[in-house]
């Protein structure tokens, strides 16, 4: 990734809009001498005021920062399906998977050290409290004891998610470094190179991909393992793994959330909650809701889970194949051909549109996983390629609009009850494309891009800024 250039792009962008300091600061809502810094680089904008700026100009805020050249819609490919899913501490990728890799890492380089202290900038330190971030940081480097220090004054930060960690032997202080939790679990050291992510897949959109499975008589699982590799196989299965022992610690686990909602854990109670005679149908939403709440509840917790695509959508995917498995004997194998193939669809809509809830809302979390999750279901029901995409392209298509506004920006209400609802309609996607592939209207590849668009016209207090809908709901 090349270096922050907000400050060039800022003003190229102002100057070719034709709108003066004056007036686009009006709009902004910010004083002419602040965009007069921006311009200069001696300030750059909050995470709030970087949104606005963003969606004033129609960019992610990634392109806002380190220019188009960045934008995966601009660089053709893909990344390797290792940067979706990945295991880490939840409720959030950049807010506790972020700072555990980086306290890992630091730990890992000054093993001498008796004593860490770390200090948190930006959005780590406004919600770091709600989202666990201490709670993680104080595991990850204990046993050794570390202070942390929650610094929600100091501006002028060269990223909203920045930390600093500082390693004592005594009295001595041995080293310190600052690094950016920049999203989706990844970070980056101040002053380090960080090695480029490889778009190792060619094709990028679902069509291409489709023409060239049918040309070469694969199914989309082959064609993952195919350009990914032997070792993808094991990976996916350590995945799967994961998958299920977060499904398998949700269903033991009882008591309240943390966070101050009292938000009381309901896996449990809803996977024993049997009745003599409970139909079918109800039998199957209960087991299916029992496993998204196992695992969405334990993200909440600060346990370990799977992005699939994001901490906050964790339970989705895992649910739907985890009940499949259950009742119809699948193979681990089999599951992670499914995995492979539910993947393939976050990877495409991480490329063209975004994962993130806060560039497009809940549609990009929860929506994603539900479209991964009805094309890995059928996948595991050996359906067409066309009856693949329009699973994924109901799926996604019915998430539209969905905003990001969890209450007191905690990472509960209504996030795991909406992976439960997800999961179930996954399934009901994937039943009415079997009979309905036929007849549709408009491509996967479409409504990818039009989550896109719904995602940037999102008036930005729905976009996980806990300013607007439930998030402004105070319950004591």
């Amino acid at each position: 990734m090349k270096p922050l250039c907000f400050s060039e792009n800022f003003k190229a962008l102002r100057i070719s809009s034709g709108a003066t300091q004056k007036t686009l600061a009006e709009a902004l809502q910010v004083s002419p001498r602040t965009l007069s810094l921006w311009e200069k680089g001696e300030r750059i904008p909050t995470v709030e005021q970087a949104l606005a700026v963003a969606e004033r100009f129609g960019l992610t805020v990634e392109e806002l920062f380190y220019g188009e050249e960045e934008s995966l819609e601009k660089i053709p490919g893909m990344a390797s399906m290792t940067e979706l899913y990945k295991i880490g501490s939840g409720p959030s990728s950049s807010h506790t998977m972020g700072p555990e890799k980086a306290c890992m890492i630091f730990k890992e380089r000054y093993p001498n050290a008796d004593r860490f202290a770390v200090t948190l900038y930006g959005s780590l330190a406004k919600t770091g409290e709600g989202h666990g971030t201490d709670r993680v940081i104080v595991k990850t480097l204990a046993p050794i004891p570390c202070a942390i220090t929650f610094d929600t004054v100091t501006g002028d930060l060269p990223h909203p998610n920045t930390m600093e960690l500082f390693a004592y032997r005594g009295k001595e202080e041995i080293a310190r470094t600052r690094v950016y939790s920049v999203g989706g679990g990844a970070i980056r050291f101040e002053g380090e190179s960080v090695a480029e992510s490889k778009h190792i897949y060619d094709l990028d959109t679902f069509n291409d991909i489709s023409a060239y499975c049918k040309k070469e008589g694969l199914r989309l699982w082959e064609y993952v393992y195919q350009v990914e590799g032997n070792d993808f196989k094991d990976y996916l299965m350590e995945i799967w793994k994961a998958m299920r022992r977060s499904i398998a610690a949700g269903l033991e686990d009882d008591g309240i959330l943390p966070g101050g909602l009292n938000v009381h854990k309901k896996a449990k109670h809803l996977y024993n909650l049997q009745h003599v005679d409970e139909t079918p149908e109800t039998k199957t939403n209960r087991l299916i809701s029992a496993y998204a709440f196992a695992v969405g509840e334990q993200n909440a917790c600060g346990c370990r889970i799977v992005t699939a695509p994001t901490c906050g959508a964790a339970g989705v995917l895992p649910a739907v194949l985890y009940f499949q498995q259950k009742k119809g004997g699948y193979t681990d194998e089999e599951i992670c051909r499914a995995l492979a193939t539910g993947g393939l669809i976050g990877n495409l809509i991480k490329t063209n549109a975004s994962i993130s809830g806060a560039e497009c809302g809940c549609q990009a979390e929860v929506g994603s996983a539900c479209a991964m999750a009805a094309a890995a279901l059928a996948e595991l029901f050996e359906l067409s390629l066309d009856k693949i995409e329009y699973s994924a392209e109901i799926a996604i298509e019915h998430h539209l609009g969905l905003t990001c506004d969890p209450i007191c920006g905690l990472v509960q209400i209504p996030c795991i009850e909406r992976n439960a609802v997800a999961a179930m309609r996954a399934i009901n996607a994937v039943n009415l494309s079997s009979f309905l592939s036929d007849t549709r209207k408009i491509s996967l590849d479409k409504v990818i891009v039009t989550m896109r668009d719904t995602g940037r016209d999102l008036n930005r207090q729905y976009r996980e800024t806990s300013e607007g809908g439930l998030a402004k709901i105070r319950i004591h």
